[in-house]
């Protein structure tokens, strides 16, 4: 990459895209934050107003661009009735399909284009890891998760058939990503353990995947560089582990020697009142990076508790922090 490359973020208002921001313009790169409410971001770089629907004149900041890393999409933190179930859907294709066409109509197009795909592509399992080469794509009854490897399929789908000839393209099947940011899903995982509900979940057997806010960014990184990875690419850490496992790490970390199970009976309940679903806990993920290990990839983070502990000790990670941290890392490897 380089030292005045230019990163475009559709739909970078939320915590992923705040910390690319940071950590793009930490690097001395231009960073262009695509947003419906332009006016009220207040991260890094600069933003410039779209839809996600229609060309406008946002289009022209994708001529010359370095990179696209498309972040836009509905959260799947709700319940999953008919008209959230169609924005869910609709907040992921509608931009993707945008995008392409804007990319198709540049004089310069980007060189590559980086969309969010999701972890959840991958059939619930217990027994096997799930790579790029051999995991399998399928809906399990017992995981609840037709829904969401429909959105996958359909989202992958579209940004795939996209007539972008000149602008590489990779698939980013994230796995959830931990950053002590407000309202991240490690904060909600905290929070339960300091209250004492920390224990394993439905059981605690079904595998969590999962990645620092540190390794996402490095990958994102690694991904735009490496101009021999198209397709799809999972965004995960080497070392999934199950639900049970994961609580008791962090419960750990806290210093909070017990933490009280769930039945699947009272996440049900639960999910109800805090208006989403149990499949977000439920479902086993157990996806592994195949591509980025292969590519030569190295994880600052590859144990849940390294990383936890990062997390405990430096609170908010500032860019600078994360920066400085991987130095460290790399040179005494």
């Amino acid at each position: 990459m380089t030292d005045s490359a230019k990163i475009i973020l559709p739909g970078g208002n939320g915590f992923l895209g705040h910390v690319l921001a940071e950590w793009f313009t930490a690097l001395g790169h231009q960073v262009v934050v695509l947003s419906r409410g332009q006016h009220k971001y207040r991260g890094p770089g600069r933003a410039v107003a779209w839809d996600g629907r229609t060309l406008g004149q946002w289009r022209h900041e994708l001529e010359g661009a370095t990179a696209i890393v498309n972040l836009a999409g509905r959260s799947v933190n709700c319940r999953y009735h008919a008209s959230n179930r169609a924005a869910m859907m609709n907040s992921r294709i509608e931009p993707t399909r945008i995008l392409g066409e804007a990319i198709a109509a540049c004089y310069s197009p980007p060189a590559a284009w980086l969309n969010s795909s999701t972890a959840t592509i991958y059939q619930h399992s217990l027994d096997r890891p799930m790579d790029e080469l051999t995991g399998t794509i399928a809906a399990t009854p017992e995981a609840k998760d037709a829904f969401s490897i429909e959105v996958a399929t359909a989202w992958e789908r579209e940004f795939f058939a996209a007539s972008t000839p000149r602008t590489r393209k990779v698939a980013l099947r994230t796995a959830m990503v931990f950053g002590d940011y407000p309202g991240t899903v490690y904060r909600v995982l905290r929070r339960l353990a300091r209250l004492g509900l920390g224990g394993p979940m439905a059981g605690g057997e079904q595998y969590v995947s999962w990645m620092h806010q540190r390794d996402f960014c490095r990958a994102i990184e690694f991904l735009i560089d490496r101009d021999d990875i198209s397709g799809p690419v999972n965004l995960a850490a080497p070392r999934p582990l199950t639900n049970r496992a994961m609580m008791h790490v962090i419960r750990h970390a806290l210093g909070v020697p017990f933490g009280l199970p769930a039945a699947r009976w009272m996440l049900e309940v639960g999910a109800f009142f805090l208006r989403t679903e149990t499949e977000l806990i439920i479902k086993s993920r157990r996806v592994v990076p195949g591509r980025l290990l292969s590519s030569g990839f190295c994880f600052d983070y590859e144990n849940l508790a390294s990383a936890v502990a990062q997390l405990e000790t430096a609170g908010h990670t500032s860019v600078d922090n994360m920066h400085n941290s991987r130095v460290a890392v790399s040179t005494t490897r």
